[in-house]
């Protein structure tokens, strides 16, 4: 079939950086007069420049509203562009890290992916700036009105777009994935593990897709490995993800969390809507915490094939990420850095072949094997760790914490705060950390008592690219270790959110199995009374605590 382009006249838009966290902007904004257009055109001008013409890149999504809509925009503006093949996830669907998986397998040019997430690998902030640019100046948009691709259909279909080829591949979603998580994982072991072996019961494992991109990869792992039949549920995709919040903690994924405490599961975990987070629970919803899932599988990577032959170079964590990992890192002889919040940061140290695995605080984790945090992965992970040990999850976590003792941790996320105290909270902690007088003063609550050894504003300089990160979060760290971190996200008009961390460590055997409400309720007063938060956004309670 013979197409044409055309140039549509447009205008330029004060958009949010693509790439970061433009697509974080409500459907409605996408539904204005060009702006998805707009959006697109400048992410392939700024993403790609001179590389676009003859390109070959990766479209999927996590199947929420609009998407398949927008799939359908993307196609015809790449066509009209001048890109020469197009690999897209079947019903326009795939996970972001099957997407980075299949960047990486069929070596392309890049990918795009509809998503309130991230990128699916990393993107610098090179090329986000050059994208944001592009929006101030854009004046037309290419497309080809008359392209009409059946996302449906599994296959290639070609066509002709003013004179030159143009390819769309429709592939299944999850294939490349499975095929790849098979190469990495020992899944004869997982499968004793869920046959039962060597007097051992079988494991039975209660996975939740939550109605997002999940349910098809969820499903076909379940089968693959034999799992027993109810093992995965909400595993169909849905636009509105069956009218919940995709994201995997103890709050949202609270059916998850009941039918854990009835105990008659010895593993579950829960996903969000794009596949590249989960949430580790054992029986009786023993909830291992992102900062410990981490730590945990840093300390076993040796039980997964594919470490096996790599060997394990470094490990990082985002910088609220709780520093158990860090104690394992220090044992084994390994680097391991502590970044902003941001995955790109990861990828720069993954490419320079000095990270293995890394993690960050809020239910992610992921390793070399790609260039994105992988939800399934760190189930596979983790399921390896129990086939290897032949314990269960929290037999796992007590064994780690008896070696290295425990980082008590938990955040306190504040959703939807008026702006305007928000900012004033987080300008007069700025004031606060850069007083020096701080350094060695002692705040006591109850019967414990914590003297500051350190206060900033985190900034990050990437030993790779030399590129820095400053006002990254606001730190207070106490001379035994302990942390007070104070994070401000989503600004815009529908308020802003504050994150709150809050970690202490103990080694004391007798402290492991406490509630890290209880152990940690001296710092978490001490905090509030440090920023004023409850006075300043007449917040009483946490909308989450993690």
């Amino acid at each position: 079939m013979s197409l044409s382009s055309e140039a549509v006249q447009t205008s330029p838009f004060e958009g949010q950086k693509p790439g970061t966290s433009g697509l974080r902007k409500a459907v409605k904004v996408f539904q204005q007069t060009n702006y998805t257009e707009n959006f697109v055109q400048c992410t392939l001008n700024g993403g790609l420049a001179d590389k676009l013409s003859g390109s070959t890149l990766v479209i999927g999504g996590d199947g929420r509203y609009f998407g398949k809509e927008a799939t359908h925009i993307i196609i015809r503006i790449c066509a009209a562009n001048g890109v020469s093949k197009l690999i897209v996830g079947q019903n326009g669907l795939m996970s972001t890290p099957a997407v980075s998986c299949v960047i990486r397998k069929y070596k392309t040019d890049g990918g795009i992916i509809l998503t309130a997430s991230h990128n699916p690998g990393p993107a610098p902030e090179g090329v986000t700036s050059a994208m944001f640019e592009e929006t101030k100046k854009i004046k037309e948009y290419k497309i080809c009105k008359g392209l009409n691709v059946d996302l449906s259909k599994i296959g290639t279909q070609n066509f002709t777009v003013d004179g030159k080829s143009f390819t769309v591949e429709i592939i299944d979603s999850v294939d490349d994935y499975a095929q790849y998580m098979q190469e990495i994982f020992d899944f004869e072991a997982i499968k004793k593990l869920f046959k039962g072996s060597d007097g051992k019961p079988p494991l039975n494992i209660l996975l939740n897709a939550m109605h997002g991109v999940m349910g098809p990869y969820v499903a076909k792992m379940c089968d693959i490995l034999g799992a027993p039949a109810g093992s995965a549920v909400n595993c169909t995709p849905l636009p509105d993800f069956g009218g919940h919040h995709p994201d995997p903690n103890l709050t949202y994924a609270a059916d998850l969390v009941q039918e854990m405490k009835k105990g008659q599961h010895g593993f579950g975990a829960a996903f969000d809507g794009d596949g590249d987070r989960n949430m580790i629970l054992g029986t009786n919803a023993f909830f291992i915490t992102p900062s410990d899932s981490l730590a945990v599988l840093a300390n076993n990577l040796d039980c997964i094939p594919y470490f096996r032959k790599t060997g394990t170079k470094g490990f990082a964590r985002s910088m609220p990420t709780s520093g158990a990992v860090d104690r394992v890192a220090k044992k084994k002889g390994l680097e391991c850095f502590e970044v902003p919040t941001g995955w790109k940061f990861f990828g720069n140290l993954m490419d320079a072949g000095r990270l293995s695995l890394c993690g960050e605080e809020s239910f992610g984790t992921g390793s070399d094997h790609i260039r994105e945090k992988d939800g399934l992965w760190a189930v596979l992970a983790w399921l390896s760790v129990l086939a290897s040990t032949q314990l269960s999850v929290q037999e796992v976590m007590t064994k780690h914490w008896e070696e290295y003792g425990r980082n008590f941790y938990t955040r306190y996320d504040y959703e939807n705060v008026d702006s305007d105290p928000a900012n004033k909270m987080m300008a007069n902690l700025n004031i606060l950390v850069a007083d020096p007088s701080l350094i060695g003063k002692t705040y006591s609550h109850q019967d414990k008592s914590y003297t500051v050894g350190k206060s900033d504003n985190f900034s990050y300089t990437d030993p790779i690219d030399k590129s820095v990160s400053s006002n990254q979060g606001i730190r207070i760290i106490f001379e035994d270790g302990s942390r007070i971190i104070f994070r401000l996200s989503g600004t815009g008009s529908s308020g802003a959110t504050i994150r709150m961390y809050i970690e202490g460590y103990e080694s004391d055997p007798s402290t492991f199995a406490k509630d890290p409400q209880d152990v940690l309720k001296p710092l978490i007063q001490i905090a509030l009374q440090i920023s004023q938060l409850r006075e300043l956004t007449g917040r009483e309670q946490p909308t989450v605590i993690t």
